[in-house]
C-alpha cells in the first residue's frame, strides 16, 4: 500500500509502527456552528480510508478529536445568549446527525479539549522546562518557534520568509512576533480553567497535540485533516509534540482537498456558503456522498448542481444493476478479479476514482448477466454492494434510491404516485388506452418513469 505524505511530498509505502494495527489522529471541529460542506469533505474522506483500512484487514484506532473551547465558541455563545456547554452540546448533536445521514461511521475515539485541560497544562509544563516556552508577564504562554530547528518542515517553509511575508499581529508580550500562544489568559467573566500561570484556557494548537499523544502515544501512524491545517495549526503541532517528546511525532500526513463550489473558492462573503443540512434538504445524502467520493481525497472537489446531477445519475446506474437481483454468496473466480482490481487501486493511495471505475464494469457485467447469465448476475451484484459499501455506498434498498424517497421535492408523494398508477391500471382494464397512456405520459413529464412487468408496474425517478 502506498500513501502520499504531505511532509515528504511524495507517496511512500505504508507500515504502521505496529504490525496489523493503525493508529490515525484526524483534525475535527470547532463546534460552534453547524457543520459545512468542507467538514463534510474531511468526515467522508477518511470515513473512506478507515474503512478500507479495516477491509485490508488493519485493527484501526482512528480518534477525531472535538474543540470544544476557543475564542469563536465564546464570541457565538455570548451573541446567542447561551451558555458554552449549551451551544456546543447543541452543534456535537447537529454535527453527529450530519455525519449519520452521509454515511460516516464514529470514529474510534472522540476526546474533547475540555477534557484534557490537565494533559494540556502538563505539556506546556514540558515546554517551559525544555525551554521551547515562556509565560509572560499578561497571563499568556507562548511558544518559542526559533528554538525548533526543523519549524516549517511540514510546508517547507523558512522562518524568515514567513517573517516577511506574514501578517503577524504586533504582540508585545511576544519576545518574537512568529511565537505562537499555548495559553490564554481569561478575561474577567470568560470560561476558565486553573494553571500556573493563572486562569485561562488552552490555545488552539496545543489542544491537538495533548490529544492526539494521550490517546495514540507520543508517536503515530497517520495525522489527517482539511487542506487549511497544514499551515500554521499542523505546523504547529509538529514543533510543539516533537520539543515535548523528543520523538516523532506523525510518520504520515494526510490532507484532503478543497471544496470550491461553481468553480470559486467557498465562502460566507462570496454567498456561496453551504452547511452541509443545508445541502441534505435538497438532496439525497448518498448522492453527496457519491460526490465527495468521485474525486481523489487530495484533489478538490467542484460542488454544483451540475456535478450532484451526474452524481445522481451514477448511483442511478448502480441501483438500476442491482433492482430485481436477489444476493447471492461470492464464491466465483470472475467476481474476484473485481475485488482485486478495486483493492490494487485502492492501495495506491486511496485512489476511489478508479475503484468507482471498476464498480461501474462490475455493474454492466451484472446487467449483462441479467440477460444472459442468470445464474452469475446474484455473485455479481453481491459484489457490486460489497465493494460499494468500502465507500460508503450503496447500503440502501435499490427501490428506496430509485423512488427517490430520500431526495427533497418530489413532485408527487408516493401514494399519489400509486393512486395514478391505479387510475391508469383500470384504464387499461377498460380498454381505454388513450387515458392510459395519457397518464403514464403525465407522470413521465414529472420525472416518474413507470416500468410494467409480470408483477406489476413498478415507477422510478429519472435522474436528471
Amino acid at each position: 500500500m502506498q500513501i502520499y505524505n504531505t511532509l515528504t511530498r511524495r507517496k511512500e509505502p505504508f507500515t504502521p509502527l505496529e504490525a496489523g494495527k493503525v493508529s490515525m489522529y484526524v483534525c475535527g471541529m470547532t463546534v460552534y456552528d453547524y457543520c459545512h460542506l468542507g467538514h463534510a469533505r474531511v468526515m467522508v474522506a477518511f470515513d473512506v480510508i478507515s474503512r478500507y483500512l479495516r477491509e485490508r484487514g488493519y485493527d484501526v484506532n482512528y480518534v477525531r478529536n472535538i474543540t470544544d473551547i476557543d475564542d469563536k465558541i465564546l464570541k457565538r455563545a455570548d451573541e446567542n445568549g447561551e451558555s458554552i456547554t449549551t451551544l456546543t452540546e447543541r452543534m456535537i448533536a447537529a454535527m453527529h446527525e450530519d455525519e449519520a445521514r452521509l454515511f460516516v461511521l464514529p470514529p474510534s475515539h472522540e476526546p474533547r479539549a475540555t477534557g484534557h485541560v490537565d494533559d494540556i497544562v502538563a505539556m506546556i509544563e514540558t515546554l517551559i522546562e525544555k525551554g521551547f516556552a515562556y509565560a509572560a508577564d499578561n497571563g499568556d504562554v507562548y511558544y518559542r518557534v526559533r528554538k525548533f530547528a526543523d519549524y516549517g518542515k511540514l510546508n517547507n517553509r523558512q522562518l524568515d520568509d514567513m517573517r516577511a511575508g506574514s501578517r503577524v499581529e504586533v504582540d508585545i508580550h511576544k519576545e518574537d512576533p512568529l511565537d505562537f500562544v499555548l495559553w490564554k489568559a481569561a478575561k474577567p467573566g470568560e470560561a476558565h480553567w486553573a494553571s500556573p500561570w493563572g486562569n485561562g484556557r488552552p490555545g488552539w494548537h496545543i489542544e491537538c497535540s495533548a490529544m492526539s499523544t494521550c490517546c495514540l502515544g507520543d508517536t503515530f501512524d497517520i495525522h489527517g485533516g482539511g487542506p487549511d491545517l497544514t499551515f500554521p495549526h499542523h505546523e504547529n503541532e509538529i514543533a510543539q509534540s516533537e520539543a515535548a517528546t523528543g520523538k516523532t511525532y506523525v510518520n504520515t500526513w494526510m490532507h484532503a482537498g478543497a471544496v470550491r463550489v461553481d468553480q470559486e473558492k467557498m465562502s460566507k462573503s462570496l454567498g456561496n456558503f453551504f452547511t452541509i443540512r443545508d445541502v441534505l434538504a435538497e438532496h439525497d445524502p448518498e448522492v453527496v456522498r457519491f460526490l465527495l467520493v468521485a474525486s481523489h481525497y487530495r484533489s478538490p472537489i467542484n460542488y454544483s448542481l451540475d456535478s450532484l446531477t451526474e452524481a445522481r445519475k451514477s448511483l442511478t446506474r448502480f441501483y438500476t444493476a442491482l433492482e430485481g437481483v436477489e444476493l447471492g454468496a461470492i464464491a466465483s473466480s470472475d467476481v474476484s478479479a473485481y475485488r482485486e482490481r478495486f483493492t490494487q487501486v485502492m492501495d495506491d493511495d486511496f485512489n476511489t476514482p478508479e475503484a468507482l471505475a471498476v464498480l461501474f464494469e462490475l455493474a454492466r457485467e451484472v446487467n449483462r448477466a441479467k440477460q444472459e447469465n442468470p445464474e452469475q448476475a446474484p455473485k455479481l451484484a453481491a459484489e457490486l454492494k460489497q465493494l460499494g459499501s468500502i465507500l460508503g455506498l450503496l447500503q440502501q434498498a435499490p427501490q428506496t434510491f430509485l423512488k427517490g424517497t430520500q431526495q427533497q421535492g418530489m413532485p408527487l408523494s408516493e401514494s399519489e404516485i400509486d393512486a395514478k398508477i391505479a387510475q391508469r391500471q383500470q384504464a387499461k382494464e377498460n380498454k381505454d388506452f388513450a387515458q392510459a397512456d395519457a397518464i403514464r405520459d403525465e407522470l413521465a413529464a414529472l420525472g416518474i418513469i413507470l416500468k410494467d412487468s409480470r408483477e406489476g408496474t413498478s415507477w422510478v425517478l429519472e435522474a436528471t
